[in-house]
C-alpha cells in the first residue's frame, strides 16, 4: 500500500505553476485527468486606472493545488504551501507581461502521509529537493485569447530538467488603489496540466489500456493576487 500511495505522491508532486507540457495522445493512452467544466468567457474587466509596473505576489492571498488520477477511482489532491511569483505587467498591453515564479519543494502538503513518506518524495529518487530546492518558471510570451484570458507560455524546470509549459490564466480584476490598501491589486485565476514523465519520473505510469496505477498527467489549479505600485496622488 504504501508503494502504491508513494506512486500517487511522486506524480502529484510535478506540479509547478503553473503548466501544460503539449504531447501526443495514442489511442491506447490513459484517460486525461479530468478536465475543468466549460464557463462562459469573462468579461474584460476596467483596466484603465491600473498602473504599469512590477507587482509581486501577496502569499496570503495565493495558493497552488494539483491532483492526480489514481486507478481512475478517484483524484488525490495536495497542494505547497510555499512560492512566490513577479510579474511585470502593462495592463495597456497584457501580451508584453512577463512572470517569473519558484516553489519550494520541501513546502509539499498531502492528507495524513504515513511517517517518512513525504521525506522519501522530497529524496532523490522522486523530487530531489536536497540537491534542487525550488521548482521553476520563466514566462517566454503571453498570447491573449480572449478580452481577460490568455495562454502563458514559459520554461519550467524540476530535478535539471527544463521543458516548454503554458498554462491558461484568467484575468480576475483589480484596482489602482484603495483607502485601506494603497497599492494597486490585481487577481488571477490559473490552470494547467503538466506529465510526470516529462521530467523523468515514470514510477507506475499504467500500460496501454489500462488504469493500474497513478497517471501521468497532473493538473493543477492556481489563485493568486498580486500587490502593485501605489497610487498615484489624487
Amino acid at each position: 500500500m504504501k508503494s502504491l500511495q508513494t506512486t500517487a505522491l511522486a506524480a502529484t508532486l510535478l506540479l509547478a505553476l503553473n503548466a501544460c507540457t503539449p504531447g501526443e495522445k495514442t489511442p491506447d493512452s490513459p484517460p486525461d485527468v479530468a478536465p475543468a467544466a466549460a464557463a462562459p468567457a469573462p468579461a474584460a474587466p476596467d483596466v484603465s486606472k491600473l498602473p504599469a509596473g512590477a507587482y509581486r505576489l501577496d502569499p496570503s492571498h495565493a495558493s497552488v493545488t494539483f491532483k492526480v488520477n489514481h486507478l481512475g477511482f478517484s483524484f488525490y489532491t495536495g497542494s505547497f504551501r510555499k512560492f512566490d511569483a513577479e510579474l511585470q505587467l502593462d495592463p495597456a498591453n497584457p501580451e508584453t507581461a512577463m512572470v517569473s515564479a519558484t516553489i519550494d519543494l520541501s513546502s509539499l502538503s498531502v492528507p495524513t502521509p504515513p511517517d517518512g513518506f513525504v521525506a522519501e518524495l522530497l529524496g532523490e529518487n522522486w523530487l530531489g529537493a536536497n540537491i534542487t530546492p525550488q521548482a521553476t518558471f520563466q514566462s517566454t510570451s503571453v498570447e491573449q485569447t480572449g478580452p481577460a484570458v490568455a495562454d502563458i507560455h514559459g520554461d519550467f524546470t524540476l530535478k535539471g530538467v527544463t521543458k516548454p509549459v503554458a498554462f491558461k490564466a484568467t484575468f480576475n480584476g483589480g484596482y489602482e488603489g484603495h483607502p485601506q490598501d494603497p497599492n494597486a491589486r490585481i487577481g488571477f485565476s490559473a490552470i494547467g496540466v503538466i506529465k510526470r514523465s516529462d521530467f523523468g519520473i515514470t514510477l507506475g505510469i499504467p500500460g496501454p489500456g489500462s488504469t493500474m496505477g497513478v497517471f501521468d498527467e497532473v493538473a493543477f489549479d492556481i489563485e493568486a493576487e498580486f500587490t502593485g505600485p501605489p497610487r498615484a496622488p489624487d
